[in-house]
């Protein structure tokens, strides 16, 4: 199960290191669809920091259970977090969203069984 958490966390830290780079240099895209969701764009800076935060958990958790289990954890919060910004306003483009949330729930439950 390590080699298993070691290949989908290490992909979905990728994927959220990009996703924090995208968020701070304000992406075209990025900020499209915060404004759909009704983000200010205040939070940007904060959402990208909770983005690279569990980016590093995750790689960390390589080596760290207990981090790796936390980053899994905060990260599956802030992509159901998304999924329901996106289902409150009635924008149903939520499939990034909702795999990444279910990835990092896979994330975790491997992490948990490794």
């Amino acid at each position: 199960m390590f080699i298993a958490y070691a290949v989908v966390g290490i992909l979905l830290a990728l994927a959220l290191t990009a996703s924090a780079v995208f968020t701070l240099r304000r992406n075209e895209q990025v900020v499209a669809n915060m404004r759909k969701v009704r983000v200010p764009e205040a939070w940007l800076p904060r959402l990208a920091a909770l983005k690279a935060a569990g980016a590093v958990g995750l790689a960390a958790g390589l080596w760290i259970a207990p981090l790796g289990v936390a980053a899994a954890v905060g990260v599956t919060l802030y992509f159901i977090g998304a999924v329901i910004s996106h289902v409150r306003v009635k924008d149903y483009e939520l499939a990034p969203a909702a795999v990444l949330a279910l990835l990092a729930a896979a994330a975790l439950v491997l992490r948990l069984l490794a």
